[in-house]
Protein backbone atom coordinates (compact mmCIF):
# COMPACT_ATOMS: atom_id res chain seq x y z
CA UNK A 1 0.00 0.00 0.00
CA UNK A 2 1.05 3.60 -0.58
CA UNK A 3 1.96 5.89 2.35
CA UNK A 4 -1.29 7.81 1.87
CA UNK A 5 -3.37 4.66 2.31
CA UNK A 6 -1.39 3.66 5.38
CA UNK A 7 -2.08 7.12 6.83
CA UNK A 8 -5.78 6.48 6.29
CA UNK A 9 -5.51 3.18 8.16
CA UNK A 10 -3.62 4.82 11.02
CA UNK A 11 -6.32 7.46 11.36
CA UNK A 12 -8.85 4.65 11.51
CA UNK A 13 -6.87 2.94 14.28
CA UNK A 14 -6.78 6.18 16.27
CA UNK A 15 -10.53 6.66 15.88
CA UNK A 16 -11.17 3.07 16.98
CA UNK A 17 -8.95 3.49 20.05
CA UNK A 18 -10.74 6.70 21.02
CA UNK A 19 -14.13 5.07 20.62
CA UNK A 20 -12.97 2.03 22.61
CA UNK A 21 -11.66 4.12 25.53
CA UNK A 22 -14.70 6.39 25.73
CA UNK A 23 -17.28 3.62 25.43
CA UNK A 24 -15.32 1.45 27.91
CA UNK A 25 -15.32 4.28 30.48
CA UNK A 26 -19.05 4.82 30.03
CA UNK A 27 -19.68 1.06 30.09
CA UNK A 28 -17.66 0.65 33.29
CA UNK A 29 -19.62 3.43 35.01
CA UNK A 30 -22.92 1.90 33.90
CA UNK A 31 -21.77 -1.57 34.95
CA UNK A 32 -21.00 -0.56 38.52
CA UNK A 33 -24.01 1.71 38.99
CA UNK A 34 -26.52 -0.79 37.61
CA UNK A 35 -24.75 -3.85 39.05
CA UNK A 36 -24.68 -2.37 42.56
CA UNK A 37 -28.29 -1.23 42.15
CA UNK A 38 -29.30 -4.83 41.45
CA UNK A 39 -28.10 -5.77 44.95
CA UNK A 40 -29.92 -2.85 46.62
CA UNK A 41 -32.22 -3.59 49.53
CA UNK A 42 -35.12 -1.68 47.93
CA UNK A 43 -37.15 -3.77 45.49
CA UNK A 44 -37.99 -0.77 43.29
CA UNK A 45 -34.30 -0.02 42.74
CA UNK A 46 -33.59 -3.66 41.92
CA UNK A 47 -36.53 -3.73 39.51
CA UNK A 48 -35.40 -0.63 37.59
CA UNK A 49 -31.82 -1.89 37.38
CA UNK A 50 -33.00 -5.30 36.22
CA UNK A 51 -35.31 -3.71 33.64
CA UNK A 52 -32.42 -1.70 32.22
CA UNK A 53 -30.28 -4.82 31.97
CA UNK A 54 -33.00 -6.85 30.26
CA UNK A 55 -33.78 -4.10 27.73
CA UNK A 56 -30.21 -3.35 26.69
CA UNK A 57 -29.07 -6.97 26.67
CA UNK A 58 -32.09 -7.90 24.59
CA UNK A 59 -31.54 -5.32 21.84
CA UNK A 60 -28.99 -5.26 19.03
CA UNK A 61 -26.00 -2.94 19.49
CA UNK A 62 -26.17 -2.11 15.77
CA UNK A 63 -29.84 -1.11 15.95
CA UNK A 64 -29.12 0.89 19.11
CA UNK A 65 -26.43 2.82 17.20
CA UNK A 66 -28.86 3.52 14.37
CA UNK A 67 -31.60 4.52 16.82
CA UNK A 68 -29.40 6.98 18.71
CA UNK A 69 -27.86 8.43 15.54
CA UNK A 70 -30.92 8.57 13.24
CA UNK A 71 -34.06 8.36 15.41
CA UNK A 72 -33.10 10.28 18.56
CA UNK A 73 -32.51 13.56 16.64
CA UNK A 74 -36.11 13.43 15.38
CA UNK A 75 -37.29 13.42 19.00
CA UNK A 76 -34.81 15.85 20.57
CA UNK A 77 -34.26 18.12 17.61
CA UNK A 78 -30.45 17.95 17.69
CA UNK A 79 -27.92 15.57 16.16
CA UNK A 80 -25.14 13.78 18.00
CA UNK A 81 -21.80 13.58 16.20
CA UNK A 82 -20.93 9.99 15.18
CA UNK A 83 -18.26 9.60 17.89
CA UNK A 84 -20.67 10.44 20.71
CA UNK A 85 -23.54 8.48 19.20
CA UNK A 86 -21.30 5.40 18.94
CA UNK A 87 -19.92 5.93 22.44
CA UNK A 88 -23.39 6.26 23.94
CA UNK A 89 -24.80 3.22 22.14
CA UNK A 90 -21.84 0.93 22.84
CA UNK A 91 -21.34 2.12 26.43
CA UNK A 92 -24.99 1.62 27.36
CA UNK A 93 -25.22 -1.76 25.60
CA UNK A 94 -22.03 -3.31 26.92
CA UNK A 95 -22.59 -1.70 30.31
CA UNK A 96 -25.71 -3.85 30.63
CA UNK A 97 -23.58 -6.98 30.18
CA UNK A 98 -20.99 -5.62 32.61
CA UNK A 99 -23.64 -4.98 35.25
CA UNK A 100 -24.27 -8.72 35.46
CA UNK A 101 -20.55 -9.25 36.07
CA UNK A 102 -20.63 -6.75 38.94
CA UNK A 103 -23.83 -8.20 40.41
CA UNK A 104 -22.49 -11.75 40.26
CA UNK A 105 -19.15 -10.84 41.85
CA UNK A 106 -20.84 -8.94 44.69
CA UNK A 107 -23.27 -11.80 45.30
CA UNK A 108 -20.36 -14.26 45.44
CA UNK A 109 -18.72 -12.55 48.41
CA UNK A 110 -19.00 -14.69 51.54
CA UNK A 111 -22.17 -13.68 53.46
CA UNK A 112 -20.15 -13.81 56.66
CA UNK A 113 -18.24 -10.78 55.40
CA UNK A 114 -21.47 -8.81 55.10
CA UNK A 115 -22.58 -9.95 58.54
CA UNK A 116 -19.25 -8.86 59.96
CA UNK A 117 -19.75 -5.38 58.52
CA UNK A 118 -23.23 -5.22 60.04
CA UNK A 119 -21.83 -6.34 63.40
CA UNK A 120 -19.31 -3.51 63.21
CA UNK A 121 -22.17 -1.04 62.58
CA UNK A 122 -20.92 -0.15 59.11
CA UNK A 123 -23.32 1.73 56.87
CA UNK A 124 -24.31 0.06 53.57
CA UNK A 125 -21.89 2.37 51.74
CA UNK A 126 -19.05 1.48 54.13
CA UNK A 127 -19.75 -2.24 53.74
CA UNK A 128 -19.70 -1.83 49.96
CA UNK A 129 -16.54 0.27 49.87
CA UNK A 130 -14.49 -1.41 52.59
CA UNK A 131 -15.62 -5.06 52.44
CA UNK A 132 -17.48 -6.06 49.29
CA UNK A 133 -15.74 -4.21 46.45
CA UNK A 134 -12.14 -4.98 47.55
CA UNK A 135 -13.00 -8.69 47.43
CA UNK A 136 -15.27 -8.61 44.37
CA UNK A 137 -13.32 -6.36 41.98
CA UNK A 138 -10.37 -8.76 41.43
CA UNK A 139 -12.85 -11.48 40.48
CA UNK A 140 -14.47 -9.15 37.94
CA UNK A 141 -11.31 -8.59 35.93
CA UNK A 142 -11.26 -11.81 33.82
CA UNK A 143 -14.87 -11.47 32.61
CA UNK A 144 -14.38 -7.73 32.12
CA UNK A 145 -11.31 -8.55 30.02
CA UNK A 146 -13.44 -10.72 27.74
CA UNK A 147 -16.12 -8.02 27.56
CA UNK A 148 -13.52 -5.39 26.65
CA UNK A 149 -12.30 -7.51 23.73
CA UNK A 150 -15.91 -7.94 22.60
CA UNK A 151 -16.34 -4.16 22.84
CA UNK A 152 -13.25 -3.67 20.67
CA UNK A 153 -14.78 -5.88 17.99
CA UNK A 154 -18.12 -4.15 18.41
CA UNK A 155 -16.60 -0.76 17.54
CA UNK A 156 -16.58 -1.88 13.90
CA UNK A 157 -20.36 -1.41 13.87
CA UNK A 158 -19.97 2.38 13.80
CA UNK A 159 -18.54 2.15 10.29
CA UNK A 160 -22.11 1.60 9.06
CA UNK A 161 -23.03 5.19 9.98
CA UNK A 162 -20.02 6.54 8.07
CA UNK A 163 -17.65 7.01 11.00
CA UNK A 164 -14.01 6.76 9.97
CA UNK A 165 -12.94 3.94 12.27
CA UNK A 166 -10.60 1.09 11.36
CA UNK A 167 -13.26 -0.93 9.54
CA UNK A 168 -14.47 2.09 7.56
CA UNK A 169 -10.90 3.03 6.60
CA UNK A 170 -10.24 -0.55 5.49
CA UNK A 171 -13.22 -0.41 3.16
CA UNK A 172 -11.97 2.83 1.62
CA UNK A 173 -8.54 1.29 1.07
CA UNK A 174 -10.16 -1.79 -0.48
CA UNK A 175 -12.07 0.39 -2.95
CA UNK A 176 -8.90 2.30 -3.81
CA UNK A 177 -6.80 -0.82 -4.36
CA UNK A 178 -9.56 -3.01 -5.81
CA UNK A 179 -8.04 -5.72 -3.61
CA UNK A 180 -9.69 -7.30 -0.58
CA UNK A 181 -7.30 -10.02 0.61
CA UNK A 182 -4.35 -7.79 1.45
CA UNK A 183 -6.12 -5.01 3.33
CA UNK A 184 -8.49 -7.25 5.28
CA UNK A 185 -5.59 -9.49 6.31
CA UNK A 186 -3.85 -6.42 7.70
CA UNK A 187 -7.02 -5.34 9.51
CA UNK A 188 -7.45 -8.79 11.06
CA UNK A 189 -3.89 -8.62 12.38
CA UNK A 190 -4.42 -5.11 13.73
CA UNK A 191 -7.57 -6.11 15.61
CA UNK A 192 -5.75 -9.17 16.96
CA UNK A 193 -2.82 -7.03 18.15
CA UNK A 194 -5.17 -4.59 19.90
CA UNK A 195 -7.11 -7.44 21.55
CA UNK A 196 -3.89 -9.15 22.66
CA UNK A 197 -2.63 -5.89 24.19
CA UNK A 198 -5.91 -5.38 26.05
CA UNK A 199 -5.79 -8.95 27.39
CA UNK A 200 -2.24 -8.55 28.68
CA UNK A 201 -3.05 -5.21 30.33
CA UNK A 202 -6.12 -6.65 32.06
CA UNK A 203 -4.15 -9.69 33.23
CA UNK A 204 -1.54 -7.40 34.74
CA UNK A 205 -4.28 -5.41 36.46
CA UNK A 206 -5.75 -8.64 37.85
CA UNK A 207 -2.40 -9.68 39.33
CA UNK A 208 -1.92 -6.25 40.87
CA UNK A 209 -5.39 -6.16 42.42
CA UNK A 210 -5.11 -9.69 43.79
CA UNK A 211 -1.69 -8.95 45.24
CA UNK A 212 -3.10 -5.84 46.90
CA UNK A 213 -6.03 -7.77 48.37
CA UNK A 214 -3.80 -10.61 49.59
CA UNK A 215 -5.27 -13.14 47.14
CA UNK A 216 -2.93 -15.25 45.05
CA UNK A 217 -3.30 -14.88 41.27
CA UNK A 218 -4.85 -17.88 39.56
CA UNK A 219 -1.63 -18.76 37.80
CA UNK A 220 0.21 -19.20 41.10
CA UNK A 221 -2.55 -20.34 43.41
CA UNK A 222 -2.53 -23.98 42.32
CA UNK A 223 1.26 -24.52 42.71
CA UNK A 224 0.99 -23.05 46.19
CA UNK A 225 -1.76 -25.51 47.07
CA UNK A 226 0.30 -28.42 45.72
CA UNK A 227 3.32 -27.27 47.72
CA UNK A 228 1.23 -27.10 50.89
CA UNK A 229 -0.19 -30.57 50.24
CA UNK A 230 3.33 -31.95 49.68
CA UNK A 231 4.53 -30.42 52.92
CA UNK A 232 1.63 -31.91 54.85
CA UNK A 233 2.23 -35.31 53.26
CA UNK A 234 5.93 -35.19 54.07
CA UNK A 235 5.23 -34.25 57.66
CA UNK A 236 2.86 -37.17 58.05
Amino acid sequence: MTPGLWELVLRGIWTTVQLLVLSALLGAAVSFVVGIAQTHRLRAVRFLAGLYTVVFRGTSALIMIFWIYFVLPLTLGWQLVPMWAGTLALGLTYGAYGSEIVRGALSAVDPAQREGGIALSFTPWQRLRLILLPQAVPEMIPPFSNLLVELLKGTALVSLMGMGDLAFSANLVRLALQESAEIYTYILLIYFALAFLLTRLMRGLERKLKAGSGAAPRATAEPSKRAAATAVGGAS
